[in-house]
C-alpha cells in the first residue's frame, strides 16, 4: 500500500510507524486513519516484527483530530462524533492494547486529545523534554476519548485526572515522567535514538513472554487478586512452553548470551 498520511518502515525487527502530516501537528483525519489500519494489520501479520515504534513527523506529535476534517457547513447536520469514534479510533486504541509484541511511543512534542491518548495507548512512553499533554476536550464541550478517561485515573490518580479532564492544562514532559503518566523525559535531541535503539533492544528479548506480560498487566484492572493469581498461573504455563524459555535456561547455564526468536 502506498502511504501519504504516515511513514511505515521494518528493520531489524522493529516497524517504525511515523504519522506524516507535519504541516498540522500530525492530526488525525480519516485518511490518516484508514492508513493507520493498514499499516497496523502488516505488522500484525508479519512474525518478523517484534517491537512497534509509533512517533510523528515534524515539531509535534498528534494534535488531535483535524477539524477541518469534520467541517459541516451552515444548516448541515453536526457530525455524528460517536460515530467516528466507534468506526475510527477505538479500534486503533483497541489494536494497539492487542498487538503481541511492545509498543513503544516517542513523543516528539505536542500530544494534544486523540494524540495525547493514543500515546498512552502504548507500552512505554518516551517524550522529548519539550513535549506536552494536553486533554482540550472540555474546552470544545467535548468528553476525553480515545481511552483518556481509562487511561488517566490509571496512570495519574483519580484527582490529576479529573483535573487534567476538566481543565485542559498541558503537562510537560518531565511533569508527566513524575506523575508516572510516561515512562521517561529525555533530552530533545536524543529523543529518537534514544527510542530506536530502545526498540530494537525489546525486538531482541523474548516477545512471547513480553506478549503475555503485557496481556497479565492489562487484565489484572478487573480482575481479583485471585483471579489474577490463576491467570498468572495459566500465563505462566504458557511462557514456560516456549523455546524462548527454553534459550533462556540454557544461556543461563552455560554462561552466554541468549538468543530470543519471539516464540
Amino acid at each position: 500500500m502506498t502511504y501519504s498520511c504516515i511513514l511505515f518502515d521494518v528493520a531489524d525487527g522493529v516497524a517504525t510507524l511515523t504519522l506524516n502530516r507535519p504541516d498540522k501537528l500530525n492530526s488525525f483525519t480519516t485518511a490518516m486513519h484508514a492508513e493507520l489500519r493498514a499499516a497496523l494489520a502488516a505488522v500484525g501479520a508479519d512474525a518478523s516484527v517484534r517491537c512497534l515504534l509509533l512517533t510523528g513527523a515534524g515539531r509535534g506529535f498528534c494534535a488531535g483530530q483535524d477539524l477541518s476534517d469534520r467541517a459541516v457547513a451552515p444548516g448541515e447536520e453536526a457530525p455524528d462524533l460517536g460515530l467516528s469514534l466507534e468506526d475510527n479510533y477505538n479500534p486503533l486504541v483497541r489494536t494497539l492494547r492487542a498487538l503481541e509484541i511492545p509498543v513503544l511511543c516517542a513523543v516528539n512534542g505536542v500530544a494534544a486529545g486523540a494524540g495525547a491518548n493514543l500515546a498512552l495507548a502504548c507500552d512505554i512512553v518516551l517524550a522529548a523534554r519539550s513535549a506536552r499533554f494536553i486533554q482540550p476536550f472540555c474546552k470544545l464541550g467535548l468528553v476525553p476519548d480515545s481511552g483518556g478517561t481509562w487511561f488517566l485515573p490509571r496512570l495519574v490518580g483519580p484527582a490529576r485526572a479529573a483535573a487534567l479532564a476538566m481543565l485542559g492544562d498541558a503537562v510537560p514532559a518531565e511533569r508527566a515522567e513524575a506523575w508516572g503518566l510516561i515512562w521517561k523525559a529525555v533530552d530533545d535531541d536524543a529523543l529518537m535514538a534514544e527510542a530506536t535503539a530502545l526498540a530494537r533492544d525489546l525486538a531482541t528479548r523474548p516477545t512471547r513472554g513480553l506478549a503475555l506480560t503485557k496481556r497479565a498487566l492489562q487484565d489484572s484492572w478487573t480482575n481479583t487478586l485471585d483471579d489474577q493469581l490463576d491467570l498468572e498461573r495459566d500465563l505462566q504455563r504458557e511462557a514456560g512452553r516456549t523455546r524462548d524459555y527454553r534459550e533462556g535456561v540454557a544461556a543461563f547455564t552455560h554462561k552466554r548470551t541468549p538468543v530470543f526468536e519471539g516464540r
